[in-house]
């Protein structure tokens, strides 16, 4: 089949390479019936996903077939590569998918056993779930997963790993097993421990696993630093050994709810215009199943207002309500839906806001993957030709243009209280971004933003002036498009190059600016003294995405799900990031060429610096010994960093 993207060889569903998202997560291909064929999980989904769309001749036969015989392709973004590989489990036992052929064998996944009916009871590792008495935590996606975190729980919770047959000749024997004689069993047969004591050990060891207690961080870092003190040396290096593993143990684990745990999560991302929903179905403390979808919203509505129309059209349509129901933001009728929810179910249900824990990790899990639904929703309907043809001709109408904007340039201004004043020039040609025509600028002083706006458009229109003229002071302080490395200080000349200036002299055939009425008014100020004509103007104001022209007291409103109210919000969205993104760059770079300054405070001590402090605010308003606390940072240099950031406070002299 042809690639309906013009790639060559390959299937006609292939994704766009910027659709598919960079994070880990777990795949689906699917076939016309919407029946799942393959199930897998990726570190990076983008680059995964890539090898299924290579030339069909590249591919081994049995992929091919595989990617022929599916029709779409979907993907959920998770949090970790261990969250991917189980839910990767979950929807192959859920699924069976048919071209998973390492799983065909149904081999049962890998468990952690304890044998608490066993007079000393063992942890191992098992697939078989069928051992009288035992206790079982898991599935775990590999074995060697499950290896390692049992390693790391036996130095937390010392107990016995060595096998019912090894046990019962060394408790015979009085010698300990070889494991034990090796350190790598903490049995009875050891010696160290009674039979009663290591039942403790078993006992809390079963209590972590189905709780997974974090308290226990702090529980051992108490009695390290209390045998410290008492000068129990051997003791606190104990207690600090097991404090690594805790520490350990907590990196490696995955967000798993507990065996008994039923909840619904809704993740939900939303702008003015539209809202995408993931629904994630926790049952048993497991995700099995994930239900995304979009919306178009007629009203800007609040966040609560749109959880509970999310909430009553997805039980309305037959799924059942678990007992918990989290969202990510409570309805004000919240008693009501929840009555409502309770009838439907037959049992009592409760609306959460999770705060903290594995069920505020999972909810924003979830609103992750609603972000990339929204950005995929929005790319793929910009993108469509048909849509963008007709958002260009709903402009041209509104405005009373005399041709479709087939160029539009949008600008936008960004500041930090008033200070580092930055601004950005986006460019649209037939409804898609040109990225590499962007411009930024810098603005060394303004009064306010419809100054800045002023100072903005004289400069880009003085290239559409009659004749031409730009000084070099208006094009030294334009910066190069997104992505070219350009790093300010640049002279004018290397700037202002003749392929550059060509480039910028196409006219816009729509100016549209960040805001309302003033903003237009500075705007158009700008244009009449320019003397370009030809240009039709306006400003798209956020709160309620109207669209003013000059000389107007009256606003155009565009309905709210029109494609061409769509096609500004992007165009302004994208000017807004394009201008933060420049000035969260010069802030940093203004930061870090202060204390590259510095002697003594080489690139990784900078570095080092600003991840500590998490921000150049917190960094000014440290005093020396904070500072001092910094890795590779002592008193002395301490004392140069503080009195060098506070000398570039100070205000100049007059």
């Amino acid at each position: 089949m042809a690639s309906a993207h013009g790639g060559g060889d390959t299937v006609p569903y292939r994704p766009k390479a910027g659709e598919i998202p960079t994070s880990p997560g777990v795949y689906r291909f699917r076939d016309a019936e919407r029946r799942v064929l393959y199930v897998g999980k990726a570190k990076n989904l983008r680059a995964r996903l890539s090898n299924y769309f290579a030339p069909l001749r590249s591919l081994h036969e049995r992929t091919r077939r595989m990617v022929t015989t599916a029709s779409s392709v979907e993907w959920t973004v998770v949090g970790s590569e261990v969250e991917a590989l189980q839910l990767e489990i979950t929807w192959i036992n859920e699924f069976h998918p048919p071209f998973n052929v390492r799983f065909k064998d149904d081999k049962s996944y890998p468990y952690l056993a304890v044998t608490m009916a066993d007079e000393a009871p063992r942890a191992f590792v098992t697939r078989n779930r069928k051992i009288r008495g035992a206790r079982y935590f898991g599935p775990y996606p590999k074995v060697w997963a499950i290896n390692e975190t049992l390693e790391i729980l036996l130095r937390l919770f010392p107990i016995r790993t060595c096998k019912d047959s090894d046990y019962r000749r060394a408790m015979a024997s009085g010698k300990p097993c070889f494991a034990g004689q090796i350190g790598r069993c903490f049995g009875p047969c050891s010696g160290l421990v009674t039979i009663e004591e290591h039942r403790e050990n078993v006992d809390r060891f079963v209590g972590f696993m189905q709780n997974q207690d974090r308290r226990i961080v702090g529980e051992l870092t108490d009695r390290m630093q209390a045998a410290a003190a008492a000068q129990e040396y051997e003791a606190a290096a104990r207690y600090r050994d097991r404090l690594q593993a805790a520490n350990a143990f907590f990196e490696k684990s995955a967000v798993v709810l507990g065996d008994t745990v039923d909840l619904d999560v809704f993740g939900v991302d939303h702008d003015e215009l539209a809202a995408a929903v993931q629904l994630f179905i926790v049952r048993g403390g497991r995700v099995r199943g994930v239900h995304s979808w979009t919306v178009d919203k007629e009203l800007d509505v609040p966040l609560g207002d749109l959880v509970d129309s999310i909430v009553q059209n997805a039980y309305a349509d037959g799924l059942t309500p678990p007992a918990e129901v989290v969202v990510p933001e409570l309805p004000d009728d919240a008693a009501a839906l929840e009555d409502w929810l309770g009838a439907e179910a037959g049992r009592k249900v409760r609306l959460k806001v999770a705060q903290r824990g594995d069920k505020a990790s999972l909810l924003a899990t979830a609103t992750q993957n609603a972000r990339q639904t929204l950005m995929l929703y929005k790319t793929r309907r910009s993108a469509d030709f048909t849509t963008r043809s007709r958002a260009l001709e709903d402009i041209q109408e509104a405005l009373g243009m005399a041709e479709a904007p087939l160029r539009i340039e949008c600008y936008d201004v960004s500041h930090l209280s008033g200070t580092n004043i930055v601004a950005s020039m986006v460019v649209f040609e037939d409804g898609l971004p040109r990225k590499d025509e962007y411009r930024r600028f810098t603005i060394p002083q303004s009064s306010d933003d419809t100054d800045s706006i002023h100072q903005v458009l004289t400069r880009r229109l003085a290239y559409l002036s009659p004749g031409g003229a730009v000084t070099d002071t208006d094009a030294a302080t334009e910066v190069r498009p997104e992505g070219d490395g350009h790093v300010e200080g640049t002279s004018a000349d290397e700037l202002v190059t003749p392929e550059r200036r060509k480039k910028f002299t196409y006219p816009p055939n729509l100016l549209v600016v960040d805001g309302g009425q003033p903003q237009v008014a500075a705007a158009a100020r700008a244009l009449r003294e320019s003397g370009v004509q030809g240009i039709y103007l306006c400003g798209i104001a956020k709160r309620l995405e109207e669209i003013w022209t000059p000389e107007s007291d009256f606003p155009v409103i565009l309905p709210r799900n029109s494609d061409a109210l769509f096609l500004f919000q992007r165009v302004r969205d994208e000017a807004h990031r394009f201008a933060i993104t420049h000035q969260r760059q010069r802030r940093k770079r203004d930061i870090g060429s202060v204390l590259a300054e510095i002697p003594g405070l080489g690139p990784a001590r900078v570095k080092e610096l600003l991840r500590h402090f998490g921000s150049v605010t917190r960094l000014r308003a440290a005093d020396e010994a904070a500072i001092a606390e910094v890795k590779g940072i002592g008193p002395t240099l301490a004392a140069t960093v503080h009195a060098q950031l506070h000398a570039d406070m100070a205000p100049a002299p007059r």
